[in-house]
Parts: C-alpha cells; sequence; structure tokens
C-alpha cells in the first residue's frame, strides 16, 4: 500500500460525501470528521492508537493492518456508490422527461382523460405544439389543414414559456395528412398515445425510485461519515509511521529525534525553511534541494524536496469543490 493509495481513498470518500449531499455542500465540510473532531484539531491532537494499531507487532505488520482496512473501504465505496449512483441516474432520466420543452418532454402529467376520444372507431385526437406567436394563425386555419377536422375542436391544455400544447379531434384516416400540412405550417404533432396504465407505471416508477433513493441516502451518509474518519486517522498514522523509519534510516539508532507540527501562513514559508535549515544544517552538510528521480537510498523518492530534517506535508483541503 502507498501513501498515495491512502489519500487517494480519503479524498475519494470526501468528494462522493459532497456528491451524495448534493445541494448541501457547504455541509460537507462539517460532516467530514476523525473521531468526532474537525481534522485540523485531530492532527494537532494526534496520539497513537495502541488499540487499532498494538506498536507491539512488526512496522510491516502494522502497516498491512492499514493497508487491509483502506483497501476494504474502497471496495465497499465502489459497490455502493455503484448502487446509489444507478438509482440516482434512473431517477434523474425520469425527471428529465417532466421537464423541458413541450417538443420533448413527457406529456403524462399534462393531459387528461377527458382531452381525448377515446374508444371510438372513426375519431382520434392529436396534441400539437404550437408557439406562442402563431396562436392566432392556428385558430383560423386548424380546420382547413386537412379534411374532415371536427369544427371548434381545439383546446389549449397547457403553455410553457415560449409555446402552447392543443388538442384537435379528426377522424382516424385523415391524420397523416393532417400531420404533413401542420409540420409545413410549423405546428408540431406530438407523437402521444394516452394510455393510462403506462402513465400511472411510470408515476409508480418514479415514486419508487424517489423512496429508494431517500432509504438509502442516510445510512449511505452515515457510513461515509464512519469510513472517512477511518481513512484519514490510517492515512495520519502511515505519516507517523513514516517520519519513524525515515529518521531512523537518515540518523540510525538508538531512536533519538522530536516530531512536530507546523503551521505557516503562506507568506512565511520561505522565511521558516530558511530558519529550519539555519538549525539543523548540522544533520547533514550536503543536504539541498534534490530532484527526487534520483535515487537516494533511505529517502522517500516521491518527496519533491529533501531537507536535513525530515519533512512530510500534510494537507488538510481535501474538497476540489467546483
Amino acid at each position: 500500500m502507498t501513501p498515495h493509495f491512502l489519500i487517494h481513498v480519503v479524498r475519494k470518500v470526501a468528494q462522493y460525501m459532497a456528491d451524495v449531499l448534493e445541494d448541501s455542500r457547504d455541509k460537507v465540510q462539517e460532516n467530514l470528521l476523525a473521531n468526532g473532531v474537525d481534522l485540523v484539531t485531530y492532527v494537532t491532537r494526534f496520539q497513537w492508537d495502541m488499540a487499532k494499531y498494538p506498536i507491539k507487532q512488526s512496522l510491516k505488520n502494522i502497516s498491512e493492518i492499514m493497508s487491509k482496512q483502506v483497501s476494504q473501504i474502497d471496495n465497499d465505496l465502489k459497490a455502493r456508490a455503484s448502487a446509489y449512483n444507478s438509482l440516482k441516474g434512473n431517477l434523474q432520466s425520469l425527471e428529465r422527461k417532466n421537464i423541458g420543452s413541450l417538443l420533448t418532454r413527457s406529456l403524462a402529467d399534462i393531459v387528461k382523460k377527458n382531452d381525448f376520444v377515446l374508444d371510438s372507431e372513426y375519431l382520434t385526437t392529436l396534441l400539437v405544439v404550437v408557439p406562442k406567436t402563431s396562436y392566432p394563425d392556428w385558430q383560423k386555419t386548424y380546420e382547413t389543414l386537412s379534411e374532415m377536422v371536427v369544427p371548434r375542436s381545439t383546446k389549449l391544455l397547457f403553455e410553457d414559456q415560449d409555446s402552447g400544447l392543443f388538442s384537435v379531434t379528426l377522424f382516424r384516416k385523415a391524420g397523416d395528412d393532417f400531420k404533413h400540412k401542420a409540420r409545413e405550417n410549423k405546428f408540431m404533432v406530438r407523437d402521444f398515445q394516452y394510455n393510462e396504465e403506462e402513465m400511472k407505471a411510470d408515476k409508480e416508477e418514479m415514486t419508487r425510485l424517489s423512496t429508494d433513493k431517500k432509504k438509502q441516502f442516510g445510512p449511505l451518509v452515515r457510513w461515509l461519515k464512519v469510513n472517512f474518519s477511518e481513512a484519514f486517522i490510517a492515512w495520519i498514522h502511515i505519516k507517523a509511521l513514516r517520519v519513524f523509519t525515515e529518521s531512523v534510516l537518515r540518523y540510525g539508532l538508538p531512536v533519538n529525534f522530536q516530531a512536530m507540527l507546523l503551521q505557516p501562513n503562506k507568506k512565511n514559508v520561505k522565511k521558516l525553511r530558511e530558519v529550519l535549515q539555519d538549525l539543523y544544517k548540522h544533520l547533514d552538510s550536503n543536504a539541498t534541494v534534490i530532484d527526487a528521480s534520483m535515487d537516494i537510498p533511505g529517502l522517500n523518492l516521491s518527496q519533491q524536496e529533501y531537507y536535513p530534517y525530515v519533512y512530510y506535508k500534510i494537507d488538510c483541503n481535501l474538497l476540489d469543490f467546483k
């Protein structure tokens, strides 16, 4: 297990928490806690968790415990996210059908049974989308667009910002000719058959998906909170472990070093580096900024810089809000 994998999982859980909370993204940060406290507080008050990671075990065993724990969180997240995203995607797909232009949106929640002539061998009702600017033209011409249109049969059923949905009744055999002539006049006939059972099934499916999403939401958020905390704690323990091993590799035995947390303002970083360099240059007289691609035994090669003291960065800003 690499430290990169660990922080990758920590960030993944945090980002998915933000995705799941949707409109409450501003509250995400307060849900991303470690052992019930905010991340900076946890780090600054860090104490090794003897119960989780017994120090009597070898470093290899401790590392393997963390690796298994975080790998399990990663696998569980993939499974839970896949199930929830599928449910959410299906619901959004149905919801999208009920918004948008009258030319494309579902008409199921707009029309009613009494808007149609049903169970007639000869007559049928068509639904026509008419631009608002063309209402007068529609009223003047719809009866003569084809033969066999029932006079005064049109009704305005619904309006959006740009158009209106009109019904018109005519003989079935004149339907194709009417559609063709309507199109020539920029009146668009919607391909719609009134089917009460289908419309009822769609509404029931939307209700079911919405209910299932609400049922899954609470347990999923709780799982994310618990497992974000577990992954973050493992990550900080790995940081502590690396400080220890790197110090032994650098300075040898017996162990004689002190780990410190420093949080400078951005404008003071350069000054702090100069002070630390001056204080600890005697530990390694050859220490200068070194390219991470160079193969130096005992060094953490993912570091971009090498100092006479052991240095690791901890970034508690884990979210990438757009």
